[in-house]
């Protein structure tokens, strides 16, 4: 099968399970951090390190991303004793953390360095708020958003509101199955002691909250929060003399476009997202399909881009994610559960690596969340998944990372238990 862009996504792919997943750390979820970015992301790859079992001398690769709300890496490496081989600080969000998990990959493979520390570090409550208020308040209309802030597209609810319609017409999808996103992410939120919104919410509770824009009511939206994150990927063989189970790379796609990303909808259907393009990458060169998946973390900056990227991916048909996110199937204890830390609606917004810890953690069988802590310091998973219990999934072996920056873009990453 080859892919629109040329790409051979039949062949065997020499890079499944040479690479993995060997350190996660972040800091504390909070609205009001008092610390600088930089402070924030030195105390999450330092946390980092030590789940990994590395010294600063381990670590010679360093990436990050932003937009323009962070501190460039080699300030952290310098902060934290770490001296580089290679670094580099990209502008982008959502759907930034897959992507360079596959460009830590290749800086590996070329022999450029060996252990790569991933962060991303925000003030996405007291400074810079991605909604357009607080620090980013009425910059000046210029380059690219001349084409959105224009014409009222400043937030992002507002640029994706369209889409989200659009899929409402054409499909019947109603705001009650779409709310069962934030309820099933509420749920997992509770049983997470680090969520920032642990509350468990009913449908009624989203759909009866105020409008923010058409369709996305309050409860709709994801929170925002100061914190940073941060990851570490190396090669298996080394990952295997860390103190975890590493999360083997699988596959990545990273940050696959529609025809068009800054106006995609000119081009195919306004509903569908580059998660329907990613998946000729993702699938085949993982070797599995949705169906082998255990685990999902389909991005939830809104209820809406979660349901929607689940259908892209393959994960149900289109038009069915309506059916698919209200049936009970991304529940904890249900077939396929999603953002089993409560995700971006209640847990924190990391711009998606927080997904992609979660899902390292389930992999390891070490989530973090009230289930008791035995003699030898490890959790005992009940699988209760009862306010203030488990969140654990049973036999988790394989996850899908589902990464989303606008509808026109995303990237996405596979993983199983080494």
């Amino acid at each position: 099968m080859t892919t629109g862009s040329g790409i051979d996504a039949s062949s065997p792919k020499h890079l499944r399970d040479k690479y993995a997943i060997a350190g996660v750390g972040e800091t504390t979820y909070t609205r009001g951090s008092g610390r600088s970015t930089r402070a924030l992301g030195t105390w999450a790859v330092r946390n980092a390190m030590r789940d990994a079992g590395m010294q600063p001398g381990d670590i010679d690769g360093m990436l990050s991303y932003s937009g323009n709300d962070s501190t460039f890496a080699p300030f952290i490496a310098g902060d934290l004793g770490i001296r580089l081989n290679f670094y580099m600080d990209v502008h982008g969000g959502g759907s930034s953390t897959e992507a360079l998990v596959g460009i830590a990959m290749g800086v590996i493979e070329a022999g450029l360095c060996e252990v790569v520390a991933i962060y991303r570090a925000m003030n996405g409550y007291s400074e810079v708020r991605i909604g357009g208020t607080g620090a980013r308040s009425a910059p000046p209309v210029a380059g690219d958003q001349l084409h959105s802030r224009a014409y009222g597209w400043q937030a992002a609810g507002q640029m994706f509101s369209h889409t989200f319609m659009r899929h409402m017409y054409d499909y019947g999808t109603t705001p009650e199955q779409v709310a069962m996103v934030k309820v099933a992410h509420s749920q997992h939120a509770s049983n997470n002691p680090k969520a920032l919104y642990p509350k468990r919410v009913t449908v009624e509770d989203v759909v009866s909250s105020r409008f923010i824009v058409k369709p996305l009511h309050l409860l709709d939206c994801c929170v925002e929060s100061d914190n940073a994150t941060a990851i570490i990927v190396t090669r298996a063989e080394r990952a295997r003399d860390c103190p975890h189970t590493p999360a083997l790379i699988q596959s990545v796609a990273g940050r696959v476009s529609k025809p068009r990303s800054d106006m995609h909808y000119q081009h195919g259907p306004i509903s569908t997202v580059a998660g329907y393009y990613a998946k000729d990458i993702l699938w085949p060169n993982a070797g599995v399909d949705p169906e082998d998946i255990d685990v999902t973390g389909s991005y939830d900056a809104f209820t809406f881009t979660a349901l929607l990227q689940l259908e892209d991916y393959g994960f149900c048909k289109k038009g069915e994610g309506g059916e698919y996110v209200s049936g009970g199937t991304i529940l904890l204890g249900g077939k396929r559960p999603n953002n089993t830390s409560g995700g971006h609606l209640c847990e924190g917004y990391t711009h998606g690596m927080s997904m992609v810890i979660e899902n390292v953690r389930q992999l390891r069988g070490e989530t973090d969340d009230f289930c008791p802590i035995g003699p030898d310091g490890k959790r005992r998973h009940t699988y209760d998944y009862s306010e203030g219990g488990c969140r654990q999934v049973k036999d988790a072996e394989l996850t899908a990372n589902l990464g989303w920056a606008i509808p026109g873009t995303g990237s996405a990453m596979v993983m199983r238990k080494g």
